[in-house]
């Protein structure tokens, strides 16, 4: 970890001359001097994208969140004034950040294209952001600061979702820390086809705090910790072979990938920004009810989206907004599962009055309530069966304890042909059936598959026993299709656990082998958290791993 070094009173007041010096900026806003094009990579980056999205956000006022415009503008700039200082000027406050900060802050020419990109080209962007901050980085710093890791680390959420609660990406990572299917379920992030809790602030914010924490474990370097979070350790782990070992993210940083290069600079360039925003003549936005206008409340029984819209004369944008977790605009609150609404605080009062009226309250829209609980209750019950070779109909059927119509039925069959690699839906307990698969431990290095003539995601999978999920999670393919000769990263079963028990039983041991990290063994095993790990091993300190003891691992059915 960097020491903060001392820093001579001279120094400081140098620091301070140059915090206060005049910017140079021109006469007319429209005459400041720009790049002609955006650098190769900002241009068309999940960042850009990201901050754009902004613009789709309805809450924001034109107000600033306080109505003292003197008091926020503290170097008297005209209103349409673009500030912009020269090199040493932003050196020495990226200094100073730096003095403050275990995480290395380095200024470069990277980092002041991304400064301009906050500063100058995406100012009203940038003080929506501002505005946003004032919501989300008190959830953020309780988190960081409970598990002990750097305050610094909330601004990464501006890189990655430019704090918008709903937000996705093309690749398919979503909430305000971006959680990919995989990464989100091994942090304890579930998703089901009702309710996907990487949209959930709070439960998002504690997974990504522990999986930084993690990845920092592995690193030993906060730079290398996020380039990481945001391209995989695989990535990060081939850019330090080919930077000759050198565990340094500047050493490595023309080895990554091209998204990530600008990944940490961004980082650097938004905590510059937040820490500098008065001297840019950047101020926060209203963000509306965002900020301190809304309020949770906790549901009970299932509930609609319709029936809230409806019987609260709420506004349905609001609603699917303020709770992008619910897929289906439904609560599935069934069997003492309970969930949180966020609702404008205005609602609030009329939802607590009025609960058991809204729960059997039945909408214009909506279906009845008996149809909906039908729903949820198949909805969980909801199995993909992969079809092996040598089975048919029946011997599924069997497996599942029900028939052979129902299977044709669910899966719209003619006939009772069934192919290898097929996937078939299935409705019931998956854990009575005795197809239930004995947990995989796999290999910690990537392997390369080459796609054959003639096969299919299905049967790679059934080879590599994976889910044809894992397999899209590994390559960041959106579909499924695929084409001869093409790569395939791929994860091969490996058999250095010792199994005490299946699916039906209670645990397994991993043996810990050199370089092993907790989130490493956590991603072998389906449905496994570091958390999990850490409790049923009494484990508080994740650095010291003993190679060849045994971890004692609970195994998901």
């Amino acid at each position: 970890m960097k020491q903060t070094p001392y820093i001579p009173i001279r120094i400081i007041a140098i620091i301070g001359i140059l915090l206060l010096s005049l910017p140079v900026f021109t006469q007319e806003a429209d005459t400041v001097k720009k790049e002609k094009s955006e650098s190769e990579l900002i241009q068309d980056s999940p960042i850009l994208v990201m901050l754009d999205s902004l613009v789709k956000v309805k809450y924001f006022s034109e107000q600033f969140l306080t109505d003292d415009s003197v008091e926020l503008n503290v170097y008297h700039f005209p209103p349409d004034s673009i500030p912009v200082y020269t090199d040493s000027v932003y050196q020495a406050r990226i200094e100073f950040l730096n003095s403050q900060t275990p995480i290395e802050l380095t200024y470069n020419n990277t980092v002041k294209n991304y400064i301009q990109l906050y500063g100058e080209r995406k100012r009203d962007l940038t003080q929506r952001l501002l505005g946003l901050s004032k919501v989300y980085f008190p959830l953020f710093e309780e988190q960081l600061d409970r598990i002990n890791i750097p305050l610094e680390l909330k601004y990464l959420a501006i890189v990655e979702s430019a704090l918008i609660p709903n937000a996705g990406s093309r690749v398919g990572a979503k909430g305000l820390w971006q959680f990919m299917y995989g990464t989100g379920k091994v942090y304890g992030l579930g998703v089901t086809s009702y309710v996907d809790d990487r949209f959930d602030p709070i439960k998002s914010t504690i997974a990504a705090c522990t999986h930084l924490k993690d990845l920092y474990d592995i690193y030993g370097d906060w730079s290398l910790a996020m380039a990481a979070y945001n391209s995989g350790a695989g990535n990060v782990n081939r850019a330090i072979r080919r930077a000759g070992g050198i565990k340094n993210y500047w050493a490595v940083w023309p080895f990554l990938p091209k998204e990530t290069r600008g990944y940490v600079p961004a980082f650097i360039a938004v905590n510059y920004i937040m820490n500098f925003s008065a001297e840019h003549n950047l101020y926060p936005v209203d963000p509306g009810i965002l900020y301190q206008g809304i309020d949770t409340v906790t549901v009970n029984d299932v509930l609609s989206f319709d029936q809230i819209s409806e019987f609260l004369n709420v506004s349905m944008d609001d609603i699917l907004f303020l709770n992008p977790q619910y897929k289906l605009g439904v609560i599935p609150a069934t069997n003492g599962d309970k969930f949180v609404l966020r609702l404008p605080k205005e609602y609030i009062a009329a939802y607590l009055n009025n609960e058991d009226s809204l729960y059997h309250f039945k909408s214009e829209k909506g279906i009845e309530r008996d149809k909906l609980l039908a729903q949820i209750q198949m909805a969980k019950d909801r199995n993909i069966h992969v079809v092996r070779s040598g089975e048919n109909l029946g011997y599924i059927a069997k497996q599942y304890r029900v028939y052979v119509n129902q299977l044709k039925q669910w899966n719209n069959l003619r006939g009772n042909t069934i192919y290898p690699g097929q996937k078939l839906i299935v409705y019931g307990d998956a854990s009575t059936s005795a197809s239930s698969k004995q947990t995989i431990v796999r290999s910690n290095e990537e392997s390369i598959h080459y796609v054959r003539s003639g096969e299919n995601l299905g049967l790679i999978a059934k080879k590599y026993k994976c889910s044809i999920t894992d397999l899209k999670e590994w390559n960041n393919l959106s579909g499924s299709v695929i084409h001869p000769n093409q790569k395939l990263i791929v994860y091969k079963p490996k058999g250095d656990s010792e199994v005490v028990a299946s699916a039906s039983g209670k645990f397994l041991y991993h043996t810990i082998k050199s370089g092993d990290t907790l989130w490493d063994i956590a991603r072998m095993y389906d449905g496994v958290t570091v958390d999990q790990i850490k409790t049923l091993n009494n484990i508080s300190n994740t650095r010291r791993l003993e190679p060849g003891k045994k971890l004692k691992i609970a195994v998901v059915g």
